[in-house]
């Protein structure tokens, strides 16, 4: 071999490397995918924030490592979805848990409503009161409404409305904004939940509502017939040993909302078993979940406006065009 010919392999080493408009491309791409990811991150952390993404599980090679003075509950909000909880049926490891398994008392609110009747004598029902109470029972939500329609019959003996209550009332329209502002994105509980969803002209999801006429169904034995329609003040009674909507004045929804959500905790842990077994043996019912293979979403195409880099504060809208 001649000796001039050995430095001719350190040559071809990287052609494409050695051309500065290559380099400019691979520097352009690197940064396009920088800011890409700058933007994917912050959607995902605006979903999270907004309840509409649970937060990953850490694989389980790695524990969780949480420093020595970290706040209580912060481990339970990160690893929450590793292992079934107490009351989730013991389902096995190998299957990932629904959210739903494990309901959060934030994410969890009563309503009730109280209607009113409009329109030829009076028999189309409007909203004139709605409350909503917390999982523990505190009042979140409790006005007056006007109907959009004239009253014809306030229907006093079970709706408690008076003409005085309408001084105070605020619009439908406003007071409709507001309602479904604090039941966007939690499990709703009630009693003749359809009653209450159409007065509001509204229709939540259905693996998100718990209406408290099926509770005699779960506590009774399987293949025991059940009455399929209890009242509520009956339920309360029977279940709960309190009398309710026996005064004169007509029901209050305070009441009737908070005796709903008390109905609820008391068999909270079969019917979210319940409803976790329903959501994986009919998986067409099951709400998508975007905390699985989110990174094939990487792409802005598949973002929508609403939830751009002007909504979630990452980045800017020129980056599109990078």
């Amino acid at each position: 071999m001649v000796p001039g010919e050995a430095p001719e392999p350190a040559q071809c080493l990287c052609p494409l490397l050695a051309s500065p408009n290559a380099k400019d491309v691979l520097r352009r791409k690197h940064k396009r995918k920088s800011r890409q990811h700058q933007r994917f991150m912050a959607r995902k952390a605006l979903l999270q924030e907004q309840g509409l993404q649970s937060t990953p599980p850490e694989p389980a090679s790695s524990p969780p490592s949480m420093p020595s003075g970290a706040p209580p509950g912060t481990e339970a909000a990160s690893h929450g979805r590793q292992g079934p909880r107490a009351g989730s049926g013991g389902a096995p490891c190998s299957r990932k848990p629904s959210p739903r398994e494990s309901t959060v008392p934030s994410k969890c609110v009563a309503i009730d409503c109280e209607m009113v009747g409009t329109g030829p004598r009076g028999r189309v029902s409007e909203l004139a009161r709605c409350s909503v109470v917390s999982y523990h029972g505190d009042v979140l939500y409790d006005k007056y409404i006007q109907p959009e329609m004239p009253i014809v019959d306030y229907r006093t003996r079970w709706s408690g409305i008076t003409r005085r209550h309408m001084h105070t009332a605020i619009p439908f329209q406003v007071a409709q904004k507001e309602i479904l502002k604090l039941l966007k994105g939690k499990v709703v509980v009630g009693h003749a939940l359809h009653n209450d969803f159409k007065a509001l002209k509204y229709f939540h999801p259905r693996s998100q509502t718990r209406d408290t006429t099926y509770v005699p169904n779960l506590l009774s034995q399987p293949g025991l017939h059940t009455r399929t329609r209890v009242s509520l003040k009956d339920l309360a009674l029977q279940l709960l040993h309190k009398k309710i909507q026996g005064g004169r004045h007509g029901h209050s929804s305070v009441e009737d909302a908070a005796t709903a959500m008390e109905l609820y905790r008391l068999v909270e842990v079969q019917w979210e078993r319940q409803e976790a077994g329903h959501l994986w043996t009919h998986p067409e019912d099951r709400e998508p979940d975007s905390s699985a293979d989110v990174e094939q979403y990487m792409q802005d195409q598949y973002w929508p406006e609403d939830l751009g880099p002007g909504t979630s504060g990452g980045g800017g809208t020129q980056d599109r065009t990078v």
